[in-house]
């Protein structure tokens, strides 16, 4: 059983963050609940993705609106994102990592197999914004955020804040 109600975000250095994250094995009113919870909190906190692990909840499970907005909300339960071509390397910001806008490199395309609320599975090709969310949540699954992902003169330069979020996580 999930704690929806004490669902919120997560920030690093959580442990919840740091591990990859658990198979969802079904989708039943708990998983349902849990995405209405984070699809409340994302649109909150003005994000186009959030990952289960960034609420506290260690499972394979995001979602991703661009706009912003519910009506273009999509879930994606268990998914893989495949990486194609060249690397691109733009300004990335993270709800768990709050105060931290830096560049990180990322594959331009990918695709990526998940399933729905519905239980039924799809397939699609990202460019641009569109992939770099879906390898932004990906990466929480999988127990990376963009500290990971972050150069040597990127962490000097973001050092008090990460400092200060190690000390408020303690």
């Amino acid at each position: 059983m999930i704690d929806i109600e004490n669902c919120r975000i997560t920030h690093y250095p959580a442990r919840v963050l740091a591990g990859r994250a658990q198979a969802i094995e079904r989708i039943d009113d708990n998983i349902r609940r849990l995405v209405e919870k984070m699809t409340d909190i994302m649109l909150q906190n003005k994000g186009v993705g959030l990952a289960a692990p960034q609420v506290g909840v260690p499972l394979r499970l995001f979602i991703i609106s661009l706009d912003g907005s519910a009506e273009n909300l999509r879930v994606y339960i268990n998914p893989t994102v495949t990486p194609i071509g060249e690397l691109g390397s733009i300004d990335e910001g993270c709800l768990s990592v709050p105060g931290v806008y830096t560049k990180i490199k990322r594959y331009k395309k990918c695709e990526v197999t998940a399933t729905d609320l519905d239980g039924s599975e799809f397939t699609e090709q990202a460019e641009g914004l569109y992939a770099r969310a879906l390898q932004h949540e990906y990466d929480h699954i999988e127990g990376v955020t963009i500290v990971n992902r972050m150069g040597q003169a990127a962490k000097i330069v973001h050092r008090k804040q990460l400092k200060k979020l190690a000390q408020e996580h303690e």
